[in-house]
């Protein structure tokens, strides 16, 4: 079989005056001249990087994105599809969007336990919230391929010497001796979120979601007994009606009630590795672009033209859904270059220095269609900033006719060090962020479409607060996240019944 070559080929180092090449090798500096408007897969190089990595061996990193162009994909159009419908959904009020995993998922995650436990967690979440809101939910996981981080700094002291950050498994390990960037990571990536995808796809249709089996709702760790009381009656009615459905028998003739969907998202920050894996393949029937008031002979789609008749389109294949970052989302970037070729919805991180004028231009670049639930604003303020922000944003996309799905990421804005130095996040600031995103896109006539969450199915202390009364003395006692802390599984479950009481409140009011 022939090799499919790459879309643009890493160019050689340029070479030292001695004709050595140098030792430090930037793959994203390679440019081209072209800088035409037109997209492709490879056009992000023509424009400004943040987050670029630097590796040692160009022809190792060569050698890696050439087995990457080989590899089948690890999800499929149709899926991907499937997925921008729902969105739409979310974005008009029809439904909700769960979307939870790990900060920085590492390759040792790969493993069943692991895996099952992130998705039983998500499923129980899932279903309080469909009880809470009555809407569907959509479930997007950060699973399978949240193997890179943006870092602050790309390097750090340890014990008095500089040495590269920790920038998840993708590029590099966490122990010291692991810290240069290894190209043959960028391989390994693929083939764990492959495994990683491959045994959910197969957990589900083994029925790991299947409802006609008990779940485990164990609240003994709620010390409130008027909140575990609360908590309680939700539990009770869930079940209720699950035993009501199929003593009539509902369930008994669909298998809705069998599986689930369930998609993986990562953020986009490794562009080399995402190009290897953006392929042309022919769009789904249910595609936009097969819709009738969207067919033309030479179309507009995603910032470049595209013949209506070819039926093809760019996506990458990599996961489902995929994000810009808050710290490579500028208006002329590489990232926002690339991501605007896509076919995939995608989501972008709007944090405390967002404009509105240029969230309206970023829309404009990634959506000129405005195809309605293509983006997902992923709003992180922090509970202090969002009752200033959050207001003004909505009102300029409404200005804007964007329809977008509005999602609350109140994990990043609230990070904060103890004395002695150590990640957390208080429970009370997440949930603060959470309600005031509720309370704010009600009083401006919005719809908050769901939330966005650094979480684990494991019984980790990295956040304090909730239920269990975590306190930062608590924080040691299994305190095993490689980046930034996230929920545990009965703090997670404990979100969602907060947001689920909110919509029952507000459907009583």
């Amino acid at each position: 079989m022939s090799k499919r070559p790459l879309e643009e080929p890493i160019q050689p180092p340029k070479l030292s005056k001695s004709g050595e090449a140098a030792a430090e090798i930037k793959v994203t500096t390679k440019r081209q001249k072209n800088s035409s408007s037109e997209w492709t897969p490879s056009s992000w190089t023509t424009k400004p990087i943040k987050q670029e990595v630097v590796y040692n061996d160009l022809a190792k990193v060569q050698k890696a994105l050439a087995k990457l162009e080989q590899l089948p994909p690890i999800v499929t159009p149709t899926e991907i599809i499937k997925l921008r419908k729902s969105l739409r959904d979310v974005a008009l009020g029809k439904a909700f969007l769960l979307q939870g995993g790990d900060c920085a998922e590492l390759f040792d995650y790969c493993e069943e336990n692991a895996i099952e436990s992130k998705i039983k967690l998500l499923l129980q979440m899932s279903l309080v919230l469909i009880w809470g809101a009555n809407r569907p939910v959509v479930r997007i996981a950060r699973m399978a391929g949240q193997y890179a981080k943006p870092r602050s700094s790309p390097t750090e002291m340890h014990e008095g010497n500089e040495i590269p950050s920790f920038r998840g498994d993708i590029l590099n390990g966490y122990a010291v001796e692991d810290r240069t960037p290894d190209p043959a990571r960028l391989v390994s990536a693929y083939y764990h979120s492959a495994a990683t995808l491959n045994f959910i796809r197969a957990s589900l249709a083994s029925g790991i979601a299947d409802l006609h089996s008990p779940l485990d709702w164990e609240l003994g760790h709620v010390k409130d007994e008027k909140i575990r009381a609360q908590y309680t009656r939700i539990v009770d009615s869930i079940t209720e009606s699950l035993q009501f459905m199929r003593t009539v028998g509902a369930d008994s003739s669909a298998s809705g009630l069998e599986t689930v969907d369930l998609y993986t998202s990562h953020e986009g920050l490794l562009l080399e590795y995402e190009q290897s894996l953006t392929r042309r393949l022919k769009h789904p029937p249910s595609h936009p672009a097969f819709l009738p008031a969207r067919v033309s002979s030479d179309q507009q789609v995603n910032g470049h033209q595209e013949s209506a008749s070819d039926g093809k389109g760019w996506y990458n294949t990599s996961a489902h859904f995929l994000w810009i970052g808050d710290r490579t989302r500028q208006l002329t970037g590489a990232h926002v270059e690339y991501f605007r070729g896509l076919e995939n919805p995608i989501g972008i991180k709007v944090g405390p220095t967002m404009t509105s004028p240029e969230l309206i231009a970023l829309l404009d670049v990634v959506n000129p269609p405005k195809d309605i639930g293509k983006v997902t604003l992923i709003t992180r303020y922090g509970e202090h900033n969002i009752a200033s922000l959050l207001p003004g944003h909505i009102e300029a996309v409404k200005k804007s006719g964007h329809v977008v799905v509005w999602q609350c990421d109140p994990m990043h804005g609230n990070t904060k060090s103890t004395p002695s130095g150590v990640k957390t996040r208080q429970f009370s600031s997440i949930l603060s962020e959470v309600s005031s995103a509720l309370r704010i896109h009600r009083e401006q006539s919005s719809f908050l479409g769901g939330v966005h969450l650094e979480l684990t199915g494991d019984a980790v202390t990295e956040c304090v607060g909730g239920s269990e009364g975590l306190t930062e003395g608590d924080l040691s006692v299994n305190y095993t996240t490689y980046c930034d802390p996230r929920l545990n599984e009965k703090q997670a479950l404990e979100m969602a019944f907060l947001v689920a009481g909110h919509y029952r409140d507000e459907k009583r009011a």
